[in-house]
């Protein structure tokens, strides 16, 4: 019974999703979306992606919300270099849910866009930009590195619902020390 019901909760998910013309969160509130995340699902299916994609590691970051409404994320990502530290400069938009921040390394604009939250276990996270399709990454993020697996299917169906293959869809296993234990 209980299998049937998270069926029909993910196709009404989707279908929603589907309908509703890709709005963020509803009632979006930085205040609380503030903080540490976990990226723990990722669907990215970029062919210059493929080689590295049983490399990845969950990453973290730290979400901080600043007075004018832009939000600063740090990042930290085990690599094969080391534990990697990014820092991203979000702008709002006018749109509470939506931002977009200039990526140095496609050399240009992207929209990030908080597609669902409950700000105390898990958010659904799109980034957007046309490049040779419209999505070019969705992602699953936790306030802890364990995700309850209703989160996890609300954000696969999400991903498969803008067309991401089900091989694109990954969930990567933490980082060991990453960010090193006196960060974050």
């Amino acid at each position: 019974m209980r299998t049937t019901v998270v069926a029909v909760v993910m196709v009404i998910f989707c279908v929603m999703m589907a309908d509703a013309d890709l709005k963020p969160q509803r009632d979006f509130n930085l205040q609380r979306f503030a903080g540490k995340w976990y990226r723990v699902g990722l669907a990215y299916d970029s062919a210059s992606f493929v080689p590295f994609r049983d490399k990845l590691k969950a990453s973290m970051g730290v979400v901080t919300a600043l007075p004018n409404g832009d939000v600063n994320l740090t990042m930290w990502d085990a690599t094969p270099l080391g534990c990697q530290v990014m820092v991203y400069n979000y702008e709002k938009t006018n749109v509470p849910g939506q931002f977009t921040y200039f990526s140095t390394r496609h050399n240009m604009v992207k929209d990030i866009t908080v597609m669902d939250t409950n700000y105390t276990d898990y958010a659904v996270v799109l980034k957007h930009k046309v490049f040779n399709r419209d999505y070019t990454q969705v992602a699953l993020y936790g306030r802890t590195q364990t995700v309850r697996i209703d989160a996890i299917n609300k954000f696969k169906a999400f991903a498969l619902s803008l067309g991401f293959s089900r091989g694109s869809i990954l969930s990567p296993p933490p980082a060991e020390n990453c960010p090193p234990s006196r960060s974050g």
